[in-house]
């Protein structure tokens, strides 16, 4: 591998969101090489700072860092300003004014209230890429309407169609439409990037929730357009479409996912050593074995229940070549030898919150490898960094500013600034 410098070096980023969406699409950015600028609202900053795990030691109770902070932020500075304070906005304006890009997930209409719209920006950066991340878009009827992850999934149609098909919907409650989106975003702005390369033009990008979310249905919206009266309904552990294609139970109680396209039957069938079932007229098609899934599933169970172990009906299916995988706990998952060797795992120390895991960068390049060590900022800490180094103000200009409470600062660190115990 050749030491190439990382993608985006030479590249600034205002990084102004919070929670999980905006900051992993900056994240991404960070990683890549590009200076990060995490410009945090006083007095508390990111609202992940109080989330996840924090130091259970007493010298660092009063500590800004927490591990859901760390995954989401590390590799960017932390610049804490209070927004509402009309030095606070003038820093911005001119850190915009000096920065290739600007990500923000406020509701729509803050940035513009603010004074701070992408029309606002450009005239003094014409060059600046603006991404605004958002639950609903930027227009639109939903538009100005406050949600996260799980207000998305619900208007997307998704959350109707997980659960039992007798019971009431489920909810996903991993943050899968907020980390989904924030890669959609860093791919948008990486391409709008690209775009100005070769025009000289900055542009305006959006991103929603809602938008990724719908983005997700793969096979369903053509069906439900050209079948008037057809509606999705809820398959459970199963997928509506057959195959079999789901969730089964081994005989040792635990289960395994398998997915079979219908070009695979056959060979699903040799494993089963169950010859009969190429001349069952019931799954003599796709579409027959999506109508009689269910005795599909209970042939299928039967079989499973034969082996001792989860791992040897896994080998008898692999041997044919048969996808299929265990169900892993995220424990058991955590612990798998391949996430371990790619990094897909990483694990990370902080001075405050010790060793522990997160995950990797979902990419990999060949000509560039992700940083071992990481290290994710307490609220503020690169204040006087940032402003003197992008904005050339000196130390009397950051002092009026921290006595103005236009700036502000993780209680420790503004604890040894000021020289006291």
């Amino acid at each position: 591998m050749s030491a190439a410098l990382p993608m985006l070096k030479g590249y600034r980023v205002l990084d102004m969101t919070q929670i999980v969406a905006g900051p992993t699409c900056s994240r991404i950015m960070a990683e890549l090489g590009a200076d990060v600028i995490k410009l945090e609202l006083a007095p508390f900053g990111d609202r992940t700072r109080i989330g996840g795990l924090r130091s259970r030691d007493p010298l660092h109770k009063n500590s800004s860092r927490s591990t859901y902070y760390f995954q989401h932020n590390h590799s960017k500075r932390s610049l804490a300003v209070d927004m509402k304070h009309p030095r606070g906005v003038a820093l911005i304006k001119a850190l915009a004014a000096r920065c290739d890009v600007l990500v923000e997930n406020f509701s729509p209409g803050v940035m513009e209230r603010a004074g701070l719209s992408y029309e606002a920006l450009r005239e003094a950066n014409p060059g600046l890429v603006m991404c605004s991340i958002s639950l609903a878009g930027q227009h639109g009827p939903l538009s100005r309407k406050p949600g996260y992850d799980y207000v998305a999934q619900a208007y997307a149609g998704v959350t109707d169609l997980i659960g039992e098909p007798d019971g009431d919907p489920a909810m996903i409650t991993m943050a899968v439409g907020d980390t989904a989106t924030g890669l959609t975003a860093a791919m948008a702005v990486g391409y709008a990037l690209l775009h100005r390369e070769r025009t000289g033009e900055g542009q305006h990008v959006e991103a929603s929730l809602l938008d990724t979310y719908f983005q997700m249905h793969e096979v369903a919206l053509p069906r439900v357009s050209l079948r008037p009266g057809y509606t999705p309904r809820r398959t459970g552990s199963q997928h509506p479409d057959g195959g079999p294609t789901g969730l089964f139970r081994c005989g040792d109680g635990r289960y395994i996912a398998l997915a079979t396209l219908p070009h695979q039957w056959e060979a699903l069938v040799r494993a089963l050593d169950m010859s009969e079932l190429m001349a069952d007229p019931r799954f003599a098609t796709a579409a027959l074995r999506r109508d009689n899934n269910a005795a599909l599933k209970t042939l299928l169970e039967g079989w499973l229940a034969r082996f001792d172990s989860s791992e040897a009906a896994i080998a008898a299916l692999e041997a044919h070549r048969i996808p299929c995988a265990p169900v892993l706990s995220l424990n058991e998952a955590m612990a798998h030898p391949h996430l371990r060797e790619r990094g897909t795992v990483r694990r990370v120390h902080d001075e405050v919150l010790g060793d522990f895991d997160i995950p990797g960068l979902p990419v990999r390049f060949s000509a560039w490898e992700p940083a071992r060590e990481l290290r994710a900022d307490a609220l503020g800490e690169h204040n006087e960094d940032v402003l003197s180094e992008v904005l050339g103000l000196g130390p009397e200009d950051i002092e009026a500013l921290y006595a103005q409470e236009v700036l502000v600062q993780d209680r420790l660190i503004a604890r040894g600034r000021r020289g006291t115990a």
